[in-house]
């Protein structure tokens, strides 16, 4: 079956795009456990807007100490608390926002090591030069750590190709991309080392709406891959969903 538009009708009037995206990495995971080596699982991870995380026993233990009545009576020498003097500079911080849909596959038998990871491109990914920048640098940061990465991008509304600012992003270019690199993408991503010197090796594929999407390598290991069938998941999603 071919790929939709799901952002023109009729697909957008008929089902919304953060719909079908927010499933589309659970029937990624579906399709992926059965063919992973054993000690390897996939998990999907969906997050939309800004991310903070807390260390709760860090937290705790940066409450404020109160002396005891034993020290209070001590008789000791109190010592002034010590306080920060005020900002020197304090603005406005637009921060992007962080929307991930990904598949993140862990290495059971080192840890849950992440070793590879599925990272699917939304239209809040391509919307601004910071947002783009954001997903750009963590996919290089996550290859830089030896992490196989998909991107898939089926965004047909925002003209940018990530794939390529990757690229840009650690001085290379890919010149299959010709002049205007197409929109919507899918690539499979990893470093090598087979001597001194690190290889980026990569597997890229135009998307064409109304053409069936491509089967990527996605790189466990240096010698070990499994198949991302992006065409069944895809067609499993749409037909989960209803769309026509």
């Amino acid at each position: 079956m071919p790929l939709r538009d799901h952002f023109r009708p009729p697909v957008s009037k008929r089902a919304s795009w953060e719909g079908f995206h927010g499933q589309w990495p659970a029937m990624i995971v579906q399709q992926l456990n059965p063919v992973l080596p054993d000690g390897y699982t996939a998990e999907p991870r969906v997050h939309l807007g800004p991310y903070f995380e807390i260390d709760v026993t860090t937290f705790e233990s940066a409450q404020p100490h109160t002396p005891t009545a034993a020290a209070a009576d001590s008789g000791g020498v109190t010592t002034a608390a010590w306080s920060a003097t005020r900002p020197l500079l304090d603005i406005e911080a637009d921060w992007p926002d962080q929307y991930e849909y990904e598949v993140l596959i862990f290495d059971e038998e080192r840890n849950r090591r992440l070793v590879a990871a599925v990272e699917l491109v939304s239209p809040a990914n391509k919307d601004r030069p910071e947002s783009r920048r954001a997903l750009v640098t963590k996919c290089a940061a996550l290859l830089r750590q030896g992490v196989g990465i998909a991107l898939v991008d089926l965004v047909t509304v925002r003209r940018f190709n990530l794939y390529a600012e990757l690229l840009e992003w650690i001085g290379q270019h890919d010149p299959s991309l010709g002049e205007e690199p197409p929109p919507t993408y899918a690539a499979s991503l990893r470093f090598q080392k087979p001597a001194r010197r690190t290889r980026l090796q990569t597997w890229p594929y135009p998307l064409v709406v109304g053409q069936p999407l491509p089967t990527l390598p996605l790189w466990l290991s240096a010698d070990r891959s499994v198949p991302l069938d992006l065409e069944a998941s895809y067609e499993d999603t749409c037909r989960l969903l209803r769309i026509p």
